[in-house]
């Protein structure tokens, strides 16, 4: 067991965090690091340095300007040159080492892994769409990691990252300071925010959604009203804290899909004291406000959405994060699963915990950790076994709480790695799952 876990669950407990998704929050480490009435004064409280992290051009609208204010103890730009650094099994945009596949796929689990492995060499890019340095589209990664970061720090400057724990909690040590994210959360990390992180279990797994385009933000709710769906209030930011080390540390930078690295003479995550709206987050899953029908037929799965990223056209997100959280299914005459479909939209969907509700689980189906792809247009609902259950099933209300899945929902087809297409856990007999549905057609 990582000998770091138990203080790294230790110092997670005594967290305490700043909630409202989108707001302007402000915290220090030590009283007075905070200017009062300046952003930057002549000399900044305390011997600091103040810096601003802008996640967006200077001159975006206002409800769409990212920017906080840092007061830290030595400025980011003291650090030495970066170097690329061999990065075998993280990939970014534009993906072309594969063509576009219509067909639908699904993987096991990525496998374990064999030596040490932190969450940096544990991401492993399965596709994505887009253009990094266009700042257009997204990649779909997953980690597995079995050591937590030691003398390293990650920040991503190609675009945001969301977390999505499916195995083991992760303690992220923050420039705004540390969140605590369980598998069941998700974790937002901005755009070139820097990062450690630490293991809570001994090992990891997840997935990541990172996101080259406009920052993901609260879909608008139109006439569902002003409440349901994700709350702003419930998305959680942390409070200062500071890492005040002369020691040795690796700052890895993710640059136009490549690796580079910095040999520091100190901590990073040096920030006493902030202020500003680009900033992490942890969000519980769990508290998301299903809504649905509660009359007949289902309402389409944009109903679910957490969180998302608008493009150039309005509705039609670059990438939306979706949860298939516990709910009540009232529907009358209703098939409650997920109906067959096609749709100009590409899905990636992972699974949490437990089983999703239109598809069959257990060995060699849609486990925990896994994860299917079913591109644009490509047809795909609940295979045999589901469909004929649901078909048959009396029609009182039910609970549906045995399983937390999610969908990384993309306009623009999702090509893959050439690992990711020839990967030995990849299940080569998916479009096995719809058949045998049988003609019930009678004139």
């Amino acid at each position: 067991m990582d000998t770091s876990n138990e203080q790294a669950r230790k110092d997670a407990e005594g967290l305490r965090y700043c909630a409202g998704f989108g707001n302007e929050h402000s915290s220090e480490a030590v009283p007075g690091a905070l200017p009062v009435g300046r952003n930057a004064p002549q000399r900044a409280p305390l011997g600091l340095y103040a810096e601003q992290l802008s996640g967006s051009a200077f001159t975006e609208p206002r409800a769409h300007n990212r920017r906080s204010w840092l007061y830290r103890i030595r400025p980011s730009a003291a650090h030495p040159r970066f170097t690329p650094v061999p990065s075998p099994r993280l990939r970014g945009a534009p993906f072309t080492e594969t063509a576009p596949d219509p067909n639908r796929l699904r993987w096991d689990p990525l496998p374990e892994p064999t030596a040490p492995t932190d969450f940096v060499d544990g991401l492993w890019t399965l596709g994505g769409n887009g253009d990094i340095a266009a700042r257009t589209g997204m990649a779909v990664h997953l980690y597995h990691a079995n050591t937590s970061m030691r003398g390293r720090v990650f920040g991503d400057a190609d675009g945001e990252l969301l977390l999505v724990p499916e195995r083991g909690g992760l303690l992220l040590r923050t420039e705004f300071g540390p969140l605590r994210v369980e598998p069941g959360h998700v974790a937002l990390v901005p755009r070139g925010v820097r990062f450690r992180v630490e293991l809570l279990a001994d090992t990891a797994r997840g997935y990541v959604c990172e996101n080259y385009g406009r920052p993901f933000q609260l879909p608008d709710l139109g006439p569902i009203g002003a409440n349901g769906l994700a709350a702003a209030r419930d998305f959680l930011a942390p409070t200062a804290a500071f890492e005040e080390e002369d020691a040795p540390c690796e700052v890895i930078n993710k640059y136009c899909g490549r690796l580079w690295r910095a040999d520091y003479d100190h901590s990073p995550l040096d920030v006493v004291a902030w202020h500003g709206n680009h900033l992490p987050y942890v969000y519980d899953l769990r508290r998301f406000n299903v809504l649905g029908s509660i009359s007949f037929d289902h309402p389409d799965p944009s109903i679910f959405t957490v969180l998302t990223s608008p493009s150039d056209t309005p509705g039609l997100a670059s990438v939306d994060f979706v949860v298939f959280a516990p709910r009540w299914l009232v529907g009358e005459d209703t098939f409650r699963p997920p109906y067959f479909h096609r749709n100009v939209m590409s899905e990636y969907m992972g699974l949490i915990e437990g089983a999703y509700d239109a598809k069959q689980g257990g060995a060699g189906g849609f486990v925990p950790g896994g994860g299917s792809l079913h591109p644009m247009m490509s047809a795909h609902g609940p295979d045999r076994d589901t469909f004929e259950r649901a078909s048959a099933a009396e029609l009182r209300p039910q609970k549906v709480d045995d399983g937390l899945a999610f969908m990384f929902e993309t306009r623009w087809p999702l090509a893959l790695t050439e690992q990711a297409r020839d990967a030995d856990h990849l299940q080569r007999d998916y479009d096995a799952v719809w058949q045998g549905l049988e003609r019930h057609f009678r004139s």
